[in-house]
């Protein structure tokens, strides 16, 4: 059976993919796609909100601010996530008096709001949920507004995917709901390819743009059970072992081997509270000899037991 991504997966017949790992681990459980239209001068205030929010804007300009935040110009075919989940104003003028959301959107028609006409300007997207644990390993390293901006070379398939997620919102067609849901799944992905494309932030997103460091990471994806060394990492990063390691360090925020052992707890934790699999054999598969050195690896890094988290415990540490 297979408990999420690849879990302790021996050997991989195919490179793995780091980023589908994690984002699958987090089990993207909702995506609701809605519309925005806009006239003339505004401000609305948004509430906070669970998970994620995906926005591209079709036609038009505004300014975004999320709460401890610096503000962003967003204008037509941009696009732009909310990776913190913070109360966030969107206005042509971030000095207008505010309306809040509620107004509008209580009177939205199949999932469009419309406000003051609505001539002037228009944004579609949508808010995604996780059923993982584990969001802050991904958005945890991400600024709390992520833009990507129209003027990307490599933004072709994200426009694509805006137009026809504006075109599903905007006729209704039959199955529209469910093409707009995956739709908007395509433009998170690509949005966070376009990030990491751009050579910023730090952490595991940053080691994964980096060539030889992502090689690295593949590796340990590829077989998260092994035991790894770490002149069997710089050969597969193509550097030397001290090369490598610092580099990791400075890049990740963390050596190898802690980067490796937190990832198998994370997949360890996964497979606790989706599977009927006895601590030990969880253990064993995630590399370790007995069932006490796992627990006591487990509690290191996710602040309790590994059977308290199966009856709900919730970390105690960030195990980004």
């Amino acid at each position: 059976m297979r408990y999420g991504p690849r879990i302790f997966r021996e050997h991989s017949e195919h490179p793995l993919d780091p980023l589908s790992d994690i984002l699958s681990l987090l089990r993207p459980r909702t995506a609701v796609s809605a519309g925005l239209r806009a006239g003339g001068d505004w401000a609305i205030r948004f509430p906070g909100h669970e998970g994620v929010k995906f926005n591209a804007v079709i036609h038009g300009a505004c300014w975004v601010s999320v709460d401890g935040a610096e503000s962003r110009r967003i204008a037509a075919g941009d696009c732009f996530l909310l990776t913190r989940g913070r109360p966030f104003r969107m206005a042509t003028d971030l000095s207008l008096p505010e309306v809040d959301s509620a107004r509008i959107y209580d009177r939205a028609s199949d999932g469009i709001a419309t406000f003051q006409g609505g001539q002037d300007f228009f944004l579609v997207g949508g808010r995604f949920a996780f059923d993982g644990d584990h969001a802050g390993l991904l958005f945890g390293e991400l600024p709390a507004i992520v833009h990507v901006s129209r003027a990307s070379d490599q933004a072709a398939v994200l426009r694509w995917s805006l137009a026809q997620l504006a075109t599903e919102l905007a006729e209704g067609a039959p199955g529209s709901r469910l093409m707009g849901d995956h739709l908007a799944q395509i433009m998170l992905l690509q949005v966070l390819r376009l990030w990491l494309s751009g050579g910023r932030g730090s952490g595991w997103l940053a080691a994964l743009a980096d060539p030889r460091l992502g090689r690295a990471l593949r590796a340990i994806h590829g077989e998260p059970a092994r035991r790894w060394t770490l002149a069997e990492l710089a050969a597969a990063a193509g550097m030397s072992r001290t090369s490598f390691a610092e580099r990791f360090r400075r890049v990740v925020g963390r050596t190898p081997f802690d980067y490796l052992a937190r990832w198998r707890m994370q997949l360890a934790a996964d497979r606790l509270r989706r599977s009927g699999d006895s601590v030990a054999t969880i253990g064993y598969a995630a590399g370790y000899a007995s069932e006490g050195a796992f627990s006591a690896a487990f509690r290191r890094t996710m602040g309790c037991t590994p059977s308290a988290y199966r009856r709900g415990a919730q970390p105690e540490q960030s195990c980004g």
